[in-house]
This record gives structure tokens, sequence and C-alpha cells, in this order.
């Protein structure tokens, strides 16, 4: 931190294994620019599908401070045994009453309030409940706390995902960062001077397979419509999607955003 400023790291989409190891590779290579506080989109993180509880403890060793998800996270079956324990984990906020879970959290770290939100879209997608009241409502709780609040829309369509954006980006929302589709856009921005944006922020693993899974079963199930099984790429060279966030810690707006496009070598011993 300098100053009255804060970085912000988010990190998209973490596919499987190399993924994970490609964040940890990654993360351990920052020497001066060190984040001061890390968030990234974990429902793809075990095997491509979901989030263990080793898995969700491993990332926390990474230096991880909050992990949001989507409509993948209820994928690992165990996840129901520990969500309600896991305080640095949530899921969509729009999920019907009752789910299991949290849809948005303060976190406070070096003497700083940190209020992350995570929203699924709903066009091209199940129909989950409307995001819009519950997100406000969310904000304003937050806001009662801190002024730094940053929001993952979890989001097929690039339409939608804007609409939300500079709809909330008018509530004072310090960050909005779209996920789910695993393809970084290039339409980094900050919203009526204040909310730093993106499309897609794409996502950590994989850098030669289908975003971030295996070419082969990938292609076979386009050619011959056949639901086959999906595997995690595992080329040995990974790519790290995400955006660093420079934000006022006072007033809770974004100063500046940049996105971060990196390729990682792992090492050879790597076994899925």
């Amino acid at each position: 931190m300098i100053n009255n400023s804060i970085k912000i790291m988010f990190l998209g989409d973490i596919a499987g294994k190399p993924g994970r190891l490609a964040i940890k590779k990654y993360l351990d290579s920052l020497q001066i620019d060190k984040p001061d506080f890390i968030i990234a989109n974990a429902e793809n993180a075990s095997h491509g599908f979901g989030l263990t509880r080793k898995n969700y403890e491993e990332l926390l060793s990474y230096g991880i401070d909050c992990f949001t998800s989507g409509n993948h996270i209820w994928d690992k079956r165990e996840i129901f045994q520990y969500i309600n324990e896991a305080d640095r984990l949530i899921r969509p906020i729009n999920y019907p009453e009752n789910t299991p879970g949290k849809g948005f959290t303060i976190i406070e770290k070096n003497n700083i309030k940190i209020g992350i939100i995570n929203v699924l879209g709903r066009t091209f997608m199940q129909p989950f409940d409307s995001p819009w009241d519950m997100t406000a409502k969310a904000i304003n709780e937050i806001k009662e706390i801190t002024p730094l609040v940053f929001m993952d829309i979890h989001a097929e369509a690039t339409a939608e995902k804007i609409c939300i954006a500079k709809y909330f980006a008018k509530m004072g929302v310090t960050g909005i960062f779209g996920t789910h589709t695993h393809v970084q856009t290039a339409d980094e921005r900050i919203y009526e001077g204040c909310c730093a944006y993106i499309t897609d922020a794409g996502f950590c693993g994989d850098f030669e397979g289908v975003i971030g899974m295996d070419y082969e079963a990938s292609v076979n199930r386009l050619i011959t419509l056949i639901p086959d099984r999906l595997d995690v790429a595992n080329s040995g060279i990974c790519q790290i999607n995400g955006v660093i966030v420079t934000a006022d810690i006072f007033e809770g707006k974004a100063l500046n955003i940049e996105r971060i496009n990196e390729k990682i070598i792992l090492n050879e011993e790597i076994i899925l």
C-alpha cells in the first residue's frame, strides 16, 4: 500500500492443477510490486470442475485472500460439507434463498476492509434469481462499513455484463470484473470516474488447451456431438490472466486498471 491507495489483484477462472500451480509460480515471482489484496475465481480449480476443500486450502496458502465462483461451484459434492465454514469463499448472490454459502463478504487485511460480491448473469444461462435488487442491497450494506467494493460478474453475455457494470458503477462500486468465458477481453476502463471494469478477466490455466481443457476431447465433442469426458489440458505452458486495480482506500474510487496476461512455464514433473 502506497499513501492512500491500495493495489487489488483479480485473477480470472482457475482451471485445474495447471492453473493452481501457475498461480503459485506467478505469485512467488512477484518481488517489488506485490498486490495488497488478491481475489480469484475458483469455480473450476479442482480438475476443471468445482472446488475441493483441499484445493481451497492450497490456494489460500499461496496468498489469495478471497475466492469468487459461479455456476460450477457445486460440481464437487464435498462443497456442501464445507462452504458454510469457508470464510474466504463466496458463491453467486442470486441463488435461491437458503442455498448454502454466502453471496458477499467483507474481509479485513492490514486494517483495511474490502467488500466482495459474486453475481451470476442470466442471459444464455440457467434462470437464476434476478441479481439487481439483492446486489444493490449488498452494496449498501458493505458501504456502511467500507467504501471498497468489488464484484465478480459470472456471465456469458457481454452486453449483460456491461449493463450490470454501468448500473452498479453509479452506486460507487470500486471494481467490476467479468468471468466465465475464460477469454480475456481488451476493454478495461473506468466507469463513472470510480469503477474499474473489464468484460472478462480471462483464466489461469493451460495455454495450449481450449479454455483450459484438453483439445482432443473438446473437438471430438463438437464433431460427434457426444458429450465425452473433458480433461484439463496439461502442456506445461500456462497463462495467468487478470487485472490489477489501484484504488483510493478512503473514497473507494478506482484510480487505474491494468490487464495481466503472463505466460508461465511449469516444471516437467506435474502430474494431474
